[in-house]
């Protein structure tokens, strides 16, 4: 068995919008079913620790999968999520493998989360799995290691794609574009179609560009896990 931490964001805000984000609902639960099915103990984590933000959109009928209707009915994963972890007290050489669930809100709170980017350093530098899905890879942007080189130069990653952020309707409301910025750090973006499932491997590093890549994002952090 392992123990892996998964990590939420705590912004609630769509930019200026009025509206809510938060976390994906789909990103959260297909990940911590797999790694809950395969043994595994999964330590949820979040900023300001307790209930992070549920992305209404997320949870709207047409959105529900599986993973997220099994949830809905699950009491311990909902009280287990109702109490995360602050990021501040987390400790993450008791952990085996990190993963980031995305959804719109990492882009303004994790994206510059001094306590996120120590465990994201940290974990590159102890070879611990790394998983990110969706939104959640455009936080590694502004990354630097201790000479001050991007995290992401000339490695291999994916994220939610420039048209799917077209395709939602908020190119002009989020902070940053996931693609371009992770381009920008001088990264090797990779991407599949828009939509369907595309995961990409750089040595310990995970990347899944959308929701449809979470399931398997988990999955290849598992292969990781298992070498």
């Amino acid at each position: 068995m392992s123990r892996i931490l998964m990590i939420l964001t705590s912004h609630d805000q769509l930019g200026d919008t009025g509206r809510k984000t938060g976390f994906w609902l789909e990103e959260f639960a297909s990940p911590y079913y797999v790694f809950t099915d395969a043994g595994h103990e999964v330590t949820l984590a979040s900023p300001r620790g307790g209930q992070p933000p549920i992305d209404p959109t997320s949870s709207k009928p047409e959105m529900q999968t599986e993973a997220t209707r099994r949830f809905d009915q699950d009491e311990e994963a909902k009280a287990a999520l109702a109490h995360t972890t602050p990021l501040a007290q987390v400790d993450v050489d008791g952990f085996d493998a990190v993963f980031y669930p995305g959804g719109h809100g990492p882009l303004w709170d994790l994206v510059s989360d001094a306590d996120s980017t120590r465990i994201i350093l940290d974990s590159d530098a102890a070879g611990r799995p790394l998983g990110l899905v969706c939104h959640a890879p455009g936080i590694l942007h502004p990354i630097t290691a201790a000479d001050g080189t991007p995290f992401v130069r000339g490695r291999q990653v994916t994220g939610f794609t420039n048209g799917e952020e077209e395709a939602a309707q908020l190119t002009d409301v989020v902070p940053f574009l996931v693609e371009d910025s992770l381009i920008a750090a001088g990264a090797d973006y990779r991407k599949g179609p828009d939509g369907e499932s595309f995961v990409v491997t750089d040595g310990t590093l995970v990347t899944g560009q959308n929701p449809a890549s979470s399931a398997d994002a988990a999955r290849r952090v598992l292969d990781l896990l298992a070498r």
